[in-house]
């Protein structure tokens, strides 16, 4: 039974057409034994009924699966296997009578529900349209003929009549049920595949997105997945901080790039946490500085106030936990607000990045300051004066910008510490970060 089904399937079918051969190769295979048990049982009935018919039956049966098995021709197998199973069985009652036949007629009916197993519903509908004419003609033709005064006395025994009759119904009902027996387990195993890939795909789906978020904002992750138009805007007011670690190179030049990666995986990772608790959309690490941003989207309306608290919480966390910082390393950060455009560059390995002169401000003084300290432009100074402390003004020289002031952030008012070093993470960070 296995090789019959799977005789003639390619490697490349689909399900669907792996599931239309199995099927009409098993009825096939069927039918032919079934032929088998009646040529024998007319044998030995002798002379009294032929068994030419359904040995030709079986012999064309037969003969046109090995053709299909060696041309692979499937769509001219399909149609002349059930054009078979349909007109032969008419031929047979056609060479007596309904009666006589003992309900041969009913093995027609193969190619209608062959047709829908394997070709389809609508373009079955053409088959057993056929089927029902060719009934009704026979039937019509015996109805004109079987007056008593035409119609020879019968050679074949009313008894023998009526058991090949119910051989005839119960051989076909047994076809009929394995094949739709076979055609729903194979489409119930075709259903659990097609949900064990749906839930992978889902998997992969939400691997993708979780990929995508980590790369890009989610806004502009949507907007990339929807649409394929250049991603560019302009944001009139957009906090940005730089955070460049103090003496890396030197640092890194005694370790193997093992674990330079592991060192610095450990403390960019933290402050991705810190990010995350603040709100705030990292941008992109450059080497050994990291770059973060408030104001991108509307979830946070104190944009400027969350920049200054992860600054400081940053400086904090080198300090403090050195098993994030083992190398005691520290940091120079600069804030600038102002005006920046953000978008998506290239088609390929592409990446959101922003800029302007409010991005180049709070780059350079971050290069200008020194470890351990905050610097903040005039704007960013005005808009967190009121809950932070800061030092006394400084003016320093800005490549391409001249003098400039700046402020150095000492934490949020009413924090007691040293007024050098003091910071002031927020209390509700978490506590491995603070």
């Amino acid at each position: 039974m296995e090789r019959l089904r799977n005789a003639g399937i390619e490697p490349g079918d689909s399900e669907e057409v792996r599931l239309s051969k199995s099927l009409l190769m098993l009825a096939t295979g069927l039918a032919s034994v079934a032929i088998m048990v009646w040529v024998a049982l007319y044998w030995t009935l002798g002379p009294v009924i032929s068994a030419t018919l359904p040995l030709a039956f079986q012999l064309l049966l037969a003969g046109n699966m090995l053709l299909y098995l060696r041309t692979r021709n499937f769509e001219y197998f399909r149609v002349s296997q059930l054009g078979l199973f349909l007109f032969l069985p008419f031929v047979a009652q056609w060479s007596s009578d309904i009666i006589s036949s003992s309900g041969v007629l009913i093995w027609a009916m193969l190619a209608p529900i062959g047709a829908i197993l394997c070709i389809g519903v609508r373009k079955s509908i053409g088959w057993f349209a056929a089927w029902a004419i060719l009934t009704a003609i026979s039937g019509l033709a015996d109805w004109y003929i079987a007056d008593p005064m035409f119609t020879p006395k019968p050679i074949v025994p009313t008894r023998t009549t009526i058991v090949f009759f119910a051989l005839n119904f119960i051989a076909f009902s047994i076809i009929i049920f394995a094949l739709l027996r076979l055609s729903i387990g194979m489409n119930r195993k075709m259903h659990q595949s097609l949900q064990v890939a749906h839930q992978q795909i889902k998997i992969e789906q939400e691997r993708s997105e979780k990929l995508l978020l980590n790369i890009l904002p989610g806004s502009i992750a949507d907007r990339l997945r929807n649409s394929d138009k250049t991603i560019a805007d302009g944001f009139a007011d957009v906090t940005v901080m730089f955070a460049d670690i103090v003496n890396f190179t030197q640092v890194a030049a005694n370790m193997s790039p093992s674990q330079v990666f592991a060192m610095l995986n450990r403390i960019f990772s933290a402050f991705d946490e810190l990010a995350e608790h603040y709100g705030l959309e990292k941008i992109k690490t450059i080497g050994d500085a990291y770059m973060v941003a408030g104001g991108l989207n509307e979830d946070l309306s104190d944009y400027s106030a969350a920049v200054a608290d992860m600054a400081i919480a940053m400086r904090e966390l080198l300090r403090k936990d050195f098993a994030i910082n083992a190398s005691h390393l520290e940091v120079r950060i600069g804030i600038g607000t102002g005006p920046i455009v953000a978008g998506v560059l290239g088609k390929k390995k592409f990446i959101y990045d922003l800029w302007g002169d409010t991005v180049n401000i709070a780059s350079r003084i971050t290069s200008e300051g020194v470890p351990g300290m905050i610097q903040c432009d005039t704007m960013t100074y005005h808009r967190l004066a009121v809950n932070f402390d800061f030092h006394e003004p400084q003016t320093i020289y800005l490549k391409g910008k001249g003098n400039m002031t700046v402020y150095r952030l000492i934490g949020r008012k009413g924090v007691a510490g040293d007024a050098e070093a003091q910071g002031a993470a927020d209390p509700n960070a978490p506590a491995a970060l603070t």
